[in-house]
């Protein structure tokens, strides 16, 4: 098991976006040991952000990039934080995320969505990109799934978008953006060993 914790921490992730997404795939790198993290957003926590992202009341009307970097360190305190007050454009990413083993997109915005995978699929090709996309909503667990296209790989139902009615809630968000932590560790330890039961 210590090989794991050996590797993980030579490893740099980039997470786009400290959202629901974000945080809470930030977070689940951080209690596995990953070494870095370089996270950017722009926006400010606000009381409706508090029932999906990894932020608390106390932390409302900071920066969302600052106040995850504080709670990622209490519970990680040897995990390295670059954190980045900045809305990202292609070119700021492929200079910012120049270094990760791994990109996570963790934006709001379909067009945000596609920028980022357009970025790095086109201009960053040693780079993988881990997407969430579709987690609207709850229940219909059945629905979400992983697709693996090459160096892209999507995480969530890929259907359901957020609306009035269908609104992004904690437990699909968890699960989506949990599943974008589990994908990247699969990148960066390769395929689980297993054997199954006769």
């Amino acid at each position: 098991m210590q090989w794991i914790y050996d590797t993980l921490k030579t490893k740099t992730v980039g997470i786009a976006g400290c959202g629901g997404l974000g945080s809470n795939c930030a977070m689940a790198l951080a209690r596995v040991g990953i070494g870095r993290l370089i996270i950017a957003d722009f926006d400010i926590i606000s009381n409706d952000n508090l029932n999906r992202q990894y932020f608390f009341n106390n932390q409302i009307g900071k920066l969302k990039v600052y106040a995850l970097k504080e709670n990622l360190l209490r519970v990680n305190p040897e995990l390295k934080v670059n954190a980045l007050d900045i809305r990202l454009c292609s070119n700021d990413i492929i200079e910012i995320f120049n270094d990760c083993d791994v990109i996570v997109e963790a934006f709001d915005l379909a067009k945000m969505k596609q920028m980022i995978i357009e970025t790095v699929l086109t201009f960053m090709p040693e780079k993988y990109i881990v997407s969430g996309i579709g987690l609207a909503g709850w229940g219909e667990n059945n629905m979400l799934k992983t697709i693996n296209m090459d160096r892209l790989i999507v995480c969530g139902d890929g259907e359901i978008e957020i609306s009035e009615t269908l609104p992004p809630l904690a437990p699909r968000v968890g699960i989506v953006a949990n599943m974008q932590a589990n994908q990247v560790l699969e990148i960066l330890l390769g395929k689980m060993p297993y054997k199954r039961s006769e």
